[in-house]
């Protein structure tokens, strides 16, 4: 039996990931002066240029979660269709979407007990959220049922490493995803964070650099630090804040040291740039453990 595969629009995939992929998107909304906005429109491209640019003009840009009516729009006529579905949903650790959308799918199973309905809490955000969506759609395509790639998502998500590091801390703060004391690092001295979301999903600060060049490089160095093995899984993705020279710098210098090509660069969505600000580089690939 088919089965249908689901994320949101904190997966930050490319609109050529979503088309190649054939995922549906729940889009989470942005709220910029009063008007709310949807991240992810299916064939309409988001001006990021300008979110960036409120963003670092400190505009405020607040963000909401998934909301029942949008599990109705996406999720329920696929069920209705008579399709089961797989949903890969933005770490529970950074926002309460997952948890609507699972309540959402308990009244589904209620209504549909014939259908498979598996929701996955990623722990993970933004492109790597967006990898393990890659991963789901690759063994789909090998032929494996819905509980095969369930289960096997479910376990490959503790070793999907997401290492960052960001400009300001101000809005990560701001957002309530670092606490107060953590922010001073990005305002002293050129002293750049590095960070990392850990295995509860949320955003922690590992360490701190002086200096950008330092920062991009610790993020290259990550890939061997956390047991990188091209090998076995060599695929690599980047994201970033609106600084796309430096994510494709930080690419090349990956190809040179490991010898694989980074297979995504893909610009932060609204919703994740507005917490995570300017100037962020992400790099997300399979280690040995976040």
């Amino acid at each position: 039996m088919s089965y249908q595969i689901i994320t949101d629009s904190c997966a930050n995939l490319t609109d050529a990931q979503i088309a190649d992929y054939g995922v549906k998107i729940i889009s989470l909304k942005y709220c910029v002066a009063g008007t709310d906005y949807d991240s992810y429109i299916p064939g309409v491209k988001t001006d990021n240029k300008e979110i960036f640019r409120k963003l670092r003009e400190k505009e405020k840009i607040t963000t909401s979660l998934v909301s029942r009516g949008q599990c109705d729009d996406v999720i329920l006529p696929l069920i209705e269709s008579g399709s089961d579905v797989l949903i890969l949903s933005f770490s529970s650790g950074l926002s309460g979407s997952y948890q609507n959308v699972s309540t959402a799918c308990e009244d589904y199973r209620e209504q549909f007990p014939e259908r498979k309905i598996i929701v996955i809490d990623t722990l993970c955000a933004s492109l790597g959220q967006g990898l393990l969506t890659y991963f789901a759609v690759k063994m789909q395509r090998e032929g494996k049922d819905i509980e095969e790639v369930a289960k096997a998502i479910d376990e490959l998500k503790a070793n999907l490493c997401h290492i960052f590091t960001i400009d300001d801390l101000f809005f990560l703060k701001r957002g309530g995803r670092l606490s107060g004391s953590s922010a001073v690092f990005g305002t002293l001295l050129n002293i750049k964070p590095m960070l990392h979301t850990a295995d509860d999903g949320r955003l922690y600060v590992t360490g701190k650099v002086r200096g950008r060049a330092a920062a991009l490089k610790g993020i290259v160095d990550s890939l061997e630090e956390h047991g990188f093995d091209k090998s076995k899984n060599p695929e690599v993705f980047i994201s970033h804040g609106d600084c796309e020279d430096e994510a494709l710098k930080v690419a090349a210098d990956v190809k040179e040291k490991y010898g694989v090509e980074v297979q995504v660069t893909n610009c932060l969505d609204p919703v994740i740039g507005s917490h995570a600000g300017p100037g962020t580089i992400a790099i997300f690939f399979i280690g040995n453990n976040r």
